[in-house]
């Protein structure tokens, strides 16, 4: 038998056995991963910002409780939504999706906000009385009121907000901006994650740990998960008894059994492990000052508030935003849960409220007094919003209201973003966009443009497929750029 045909050749024999073309380019890869992506990838124009903060609001904050003003829902509170068949009334075409735990209704009424709302600054933006902080840096802010999506259940939209994609396993956005700009802080990692309880209900919609993975890109590009507590990032610290020299002593050692690995297999994910273990041994030292409040004046406490002191809760969250924002980390993730609100509004939508208004205005106004409002991106939002007809009975001092997609309000400040105004328009009821529209998608791209990356260009190949965070859509805004 000839031996050509015994023994074929495999893709890792054919790696090992290449010529200096091919083998060069594998191992300055994995020689230096962050370098071979800078080569391929950074800027392709200049940036206006440099990292971003992003303050999710997961379970869907009310637009018409909080920002998207419609004197309308007061003055036909409790008639009709629908236009249907053989039904008196309606204002809305009964043709839009509605989720299975309010289809099923057979009254529709609509639920007018409970609380006022006033015009606030030069710009006059219209914001509700439970956000009373927000409304003093209205003319810093750009409000989006006409954001839309397809998923309407929580854990596709969030996927989607955080992966441009409903389905999990594609890259997170802060993993799209590690792989694409790199480091600014060999110290800290690019892309960190921060998440806190809300008190308007507790246990809400759950976070979970593939929002900010790292889908396809290498491994080291995921996000890293701080906590509240003396250990921050899980397993950082050393075990009893092992000390700091010991510690060095056994990454060497490992190191050089995982280069024996990878000069026999090119595998680079095993330069990947070398790294992830090197940055753990560096942020041993760097993430205790990073997130230490011992310098921090008391003017900063006063600036937040009370809870600020209170480690793990939103407003001390948006101070650790602040302080790695400071030291070069590139993308911030805040998640802050309990905004899922079907029902029991009037008693929980104060209290998501006041976990927030106030802390996310001080990080606004934090960091236009540091000057670095210019360049970093402070965005608000959840992954949906709320529907205007009431879900289940409605009464004098009880509604809720069920997710609703097709419309809904964000903030951004910063970044380049022209501050002082609102983009977008929805009807007289808050039910449709009407002028305007931003998906999903869209915002994405905008988000990356501010930091000089056109979304088309920054894509990454797998399985033969050439993939971006935006997929095949998206357009920039052009109107909220400054």
């Amino acid at each position: 038998m000839n031996n050509h045909y015994a023994q074929p050749i495999n893709r890792r024999s054919f790696l090992k056995s290449s010529a200096a073309g091919l083998g060069s380019v594998a191992l300055s890869s994995m020689l230096s991963p962050q370098a071979f992506a800078e080569q391929i990838q950074g800027t392709h124009f200049a940036p206006k910002a440099k990292r971003i903060i992003f303050l999710f609001m997961s379970g869907g904050p009310s637009q018409h409780d909080l920002f998207d003003h419609k004197p309308l829902l007061r003055e036909h509170h409790g008639k009709e939504l629908f236009i249907r068949e053989g039904k008196e009334g309606g204002f809305i075409k009964s043709q839009q999706r509605l989720t299975g735990m309010s289809s099923g209704q057979a009254s529709f009424p609509i639920a007018g906000h409970k609380w006022d709302f006033k015009q606030h600054g030069k710009s006059g933006a219209w914001v509700s009385d439970l956000m009373p902080h927000t409304a003093k840096i209205v003319d810093d802010l750009c409000f989006v009121k006409s954001m839309y999506t397809e998923a309407i259940n929580h854990d596709p939209a969030i996927t989607f907000f955080q992966t441009g994609h409903q389905i999990p396993g594609r890259p997170s956005f802060g993993s799209w901006l590690s792989y694409g700009l790199g480091s600014a802080n060999k110290n800290l990692p690019d892309f960190s994650v921060l998440i806190s309880q809300g008190s308007g209900r507790p246990g809400g919609q759950p976070i979970y740990t593939k929002l900010w993975g790292n889908g396809f890109l290498p491994s080291v590009h995921q996000g890293v998960q701080f906590r509240a507590g003396e250990n921050p990032v899980l397993y950082l610290s050393n075990p009893k008894g092992e000390t700091r020299q010991g510690r060095r002593h056994m990454l060497d050692t490992l190191k050089g059994l995982n280069n024996v690995a990878m000069d026999q297999h090119f595998d680079a994910e095993t330069q990947t492990r070398i790294e992830q273990y090197e940055m753990a041994y560096r942020m041993q030292m760097s993430v205790p000052e990073a997130l230490s409040f011992e310098d921090e004046p008391k003017s900063t406490f006063e600036l937040y508030g009370e809870d600020s002191k209170k480690p793990g809760t939103f407003a001390a969250n948006c101070i650790l935003a602040r302080r790695q924002a400071e030291r070069g980390v590139r993308f911030i993730q805040l998640y802050h849960r309990g905004w899922d609100q079907h029902n029991n509004m009037p008693n929980a939508l104060p209290k998501q409220c006041m976990d927030v208004d106030q802390a996310s205005a001080a990080l606004v106004s934090d960091l236009k007094q540091r000057g670095m409002l210019d360049d970093t991106l402070v965005v608000w939002g959840g992954e949906f919003g709320r529907t205007t007809y009431c879900q289940g009975k409605l009464t004098e001092t009880e509604y809720g209201r069920d997710h609703h997609p097709r419309c809904f309000t964000y903030w951004m400040a910063g970044g380049g973003i022209k501050p002082g105004i609102t983009h977008g328009q929805t009807d007289e009821f808050g039910y449709n966009v009407v002028d305007g529209g931003v998906h999903v998608h869209d915002f994405h791209a905008t988000m990356l443009h501010q930091l000089g990356i056109d979304h088309e260009k920054l894509t990454y190949k797998y399985q033969g497929r050439a993939f971006r965070l935006t997929d095949v859509h998206g357009h920039v805004v052009k109107d909220i750029l400054g």
